[in-house]
């Protein structure tokens, strides 16, 4: 299993200018491919080749004065920036035909240096180094210094330096681990997702929304408002954009460290792990939008779901469309539809009184172990 290690970079300002200069060059050779194959396209030529591009806008660029600058950084990133207008293009291709599943994907976009994301990556043939004093050696570039949180579990095959919208530096690792089974765990849970609580679990706990983006909205609208003030174009304007963007970057962060502590706790503390699959994007088009994308449901669903492979958990998924929320979970009844604002029913046959986010995190406990010990694949039907 491959695994993505991040970690924050310092650079020294003269590095900051040679990142500056490789992210610029990345993001050229990239906008030169695609420009390219749209010509090509437009006159009716041959879809131009992975190998005549790269001959193309690298090797035949760089004799040129107009673009003799593109030797002052490393081969492998304006190769690595064509490897993903390359990838880019095979995922539009697939979508197009139907050999990829999941929503249609768009034709590949130029890139702006206006980004709020701009990223380089680096393979074993740019030669990267963890030095002896535990910095990033990069060529052409220098010796980064890193903050390590933890050590690499073992040796990375590629490295991604990334700036973000608030300015910071990160080197993203990308290194093969192995399973790391856990002892064996007796409990199952089933998790009902929600705004109200975060998550309520089948055993009855329930998990409290931290609501991120509410608990700053005081404090991003006094930025907003801040940069609404300035001047286009001016430096004022590029500092307040910076500001904004760093009470965002805080906001993501503590959703995300929030996202893995719950969801690891969740794998280490139980056997199997069921979510009910929701339809997160049609969610985020009602007037809970905010809400929804405040909650991150989809981020923390994906955690769970990789953390359980790795640790030798079980992860499954129940059908949205299970009515978790109008069955008895314990007589099994179904007792018809209810509006959001009923929290707690009583059943009309057994008479027992729901909580009604607990009571679909019951069902859907029950109908995960229900579709995972059946026999699908096996052979049910005894032999002649």
């Amino acid at each position: 299993m491959q695994l993505r290690y991040n970690f924050r970079l310092y650079p020294t300002a003269g590095q900051r200018t040679a990142l500056a200069r490789a992210f610029g060059c990345a993001r050229v050779v990239y906008n030169d491919g695609l420009c390219a194959r749209r010509e090509a396209h437009e006159r009716g030529l041959p879809y131009v080749s992975d190998g005549e591009l790269s001959r193309r806008v690298i090797t035949e660029a760089k004799k040129t004065p107009q673009r003799v600058w593109l030797g002052e950084v490393s081969a492998v990133v304006l190769q690595q920036a064509l490897a993903d207008l390359n990838a880019a293009y095979r995922n539009f291709f697939a979508s197009i035909t139907g050999r990829r599943k999941g929503p249609k994907i768009a034709e590949p976009r130029f890139k702006s240096r206006k980004d709020s994301r701009q990223s380089i990556r680096f393979t074993r043939n740019a030669r990267f180094t963890v030095t002896a004093g535990g910095r990033l050696r990069l060529p052409k570039i220098g010796d980064v210094p890193v903050r390590w949180s933890r050590s690499l579990p073992s040796e990375p095959s590629s490295v991604t330096v990334v700036k973000d919208a608030a300015g910071r530096y990160f080197a993203s690792f990308v290194v093969e681990v192995g399973d790391e089974p856990l002892p064996e765990a007796v409990a199952e849970v089933g998790i009902d997702l929600g705004l109200t609580h975060f998550a309520v679990l089948s055993d009855g706990r329930k998990i409290t929304n931290p609501r991120w983006l509410r608990r700053a909205e005081r404090r991003l609208k006094k930025a907003q408002r801040a940069l609404a003030r300035t001047a286009k174009g001016s430096n004022n304007r590029t500092k307040a954009a910076a500001k904004v963007a760093r009470a965002h970057a805080r906001v993501a962060d503590a959703r995300r460290d929030f996202a893995h502590q719950l969801s690891t706790r969740l794998i280490r503390d139980n056997q199997a792990v069921y979510v009910e699959d929701l339809c997160v994007s049609g969610l985020a088009r009602t007037r809970l939008a905010k809400s929804v994308h405040d909650a991150a449901w989809s981020q923390f669903v994906a955690m769970l779901a990789y953390k359980a492979a790795r640790h030798g958990r079980y992860f499954g998924r129940v059908g949205r469309f299970e009515p978790t929320s109008q069955t008895c979970s314990t007589c099994k009844v179904k007792d018809g539809p209810k509006p959001l604002h009923v929290r707690a029913w009583t059943c009309p046959v057994c008479g027992t009184r729901h909580d009604r986010d607990v009571n679909a995190a019951k069902n859907i406990l029950a109908t995960g172990r229900a579709d995972r010990l059946n026999a699908c694949g096996g052979a049910v039907r005894p032999a002649a």
